[in-house]
C-alpha cells in the first residue's frame, strides 16, 4: 500500500484524524495538499509529515472547505503544483450538540455546510481531473452516528448520514471512469472534538465499545489508506465502520 508518485488532497488537515491521514499518506510516499482554516496548525501538520519522510512535498492551502470558490482554488493549486490528484479525503467537519427544540437555524446551516456541503464541493471539483486521468479514489469521513443516530445530535447525525448517501451515489456515477468512492464511519476517536464531550456521555459510549477503549486518529488513517490503495481496488460505495465494536 505504497503511494509513490501519487497526490492526495486532505480537508480538515489541521489536526486530529485529518492530520493523521496526511502523515500516514506522506509516510507511504504520497505528496500532500493540506486544507484547513488554521495556518499555524497546518504548518504543524506539514512538520509532522516531514518527520516521517523528509522528502515529502506539502502544499498548504489555508481557507474554508465549505466555500465552493475556495475549493475550486484548492484543487487548481494542487494540479498546478503536482500535475494530478489521485486521492481526495473529505474530512472537514465539526460537531455542535443540542436538542432539536433548542436548535438555531444558524447551527443547522453551519453544520450542514462544514460536514456535508464541503464534501460535495470537493467531490464535484476533483471529479473532472480524476475523470481525465481515468483513475482516482475519494474517501468521505462520516461517523457512526450517521448510521445509528443519537439524541442531541440530530443535525450532526443528519449531515454525516448525508455523506453515506453521497458516497453510494457517486460510486455509481463515477465507477465507469475507474474512480472509487468510499466512506469511513469512526466511533469515539481521541481528538480535540471529542475532548469536549461530557464525561457521562463519554463513559456511556466506552461501555458500548467492545474493545473497551477510545480509538486514535491513526486507527482511522490506516483504514483510509487501505481504501485508497490497490488492495481495495474492487471496493466502491462502501462504508467501513471504525468504532472498536459499537455498531455490529
Amino acid at each position: 500500500m505504497m503511494f509513490d508518485g501519487k497526490v492526495a488532497i486532505v480537508t480538515g488537515a489541521s489536526r486530529g484524524i485529518g492530520r493523521a491521514i496526511a502523515v500516514d499518506f506522506a509516510q507511504h510516499g504520497a505528496e500532500i495538499a493540506l486544507v484547513g482554516r488554521d495556518r499555524e496548525a497546518l504548518d504543524a501538520t506539514e512538520t509532522a509529515c516531514r518527520a516521517v519522510r523528509d522528502t515529502v512535498k506539502c502544499l498548504i492551502l489555508k481557507g474554508d472547505a465549505a466555500d465552493p470558490a475556495a475549493v475550486e482554488s484548492f484543487v487548481t493549486q494542487t494540479l498546478d503544483a503536482f500535475g494530478r490528484v489521485d486521492f481526495a479525503i473529505a474530512n472537514a467537519g465539526q460537531s455542535r450538540d443540542g436538542l432539536i427544540v433548542r436548535l438555531k437555524k444558524e447551527t443547522l446551516d453551519e453544520l450542514l455546510a462544514v460536514n456535508l456541503k464541503s464534501a460535495f464541493y470537493l467531490c464535484h471539483t476533483v471529479a473532472k481531473p480524476m475523470m481525465k486521468q481515468h483513475s482516482g479514489s475519494i474517501v468521505l469521513v462520516s461517523s457512526i452516528v450517521g448510521l445509528t443516530g443519537n439524541a442531541g445530535q440530530a443535525v450532526y447525525a443528519a449531515s454525516k448520514a448525508g455523506l453515506l448517501g453521497l458516497t453510494k451515489s457517486l460510486a455509481k456515477e463515477l465507477g465507469s471512469r475507474n474512480i472509487r468512492v468510499n466512506a469511513v464511519a469512526p466511533g469515539l476517536i481521541e481528538t480535540s472534538m471529542t475532548e469536549k464531550m461530557p464525561a457521562a456521555a463519554r463513559e456511556y459510549l466506552l461501555k458500548q465499545t467492545a474493545l473497551g477503549r477510545a480509538g486514535k486518529p491513526e486507527d482511522v488513517s490506516g483504514v483510509v489508506r487501505f481504501l485508497c490503495s490497490d488492495a481495495a481496488g474492487y471496493m466502491t460505495g462502501q462504508t467501513l465502520v471504525v468504532d472498536g465494536g459499537v455498531v455490529m
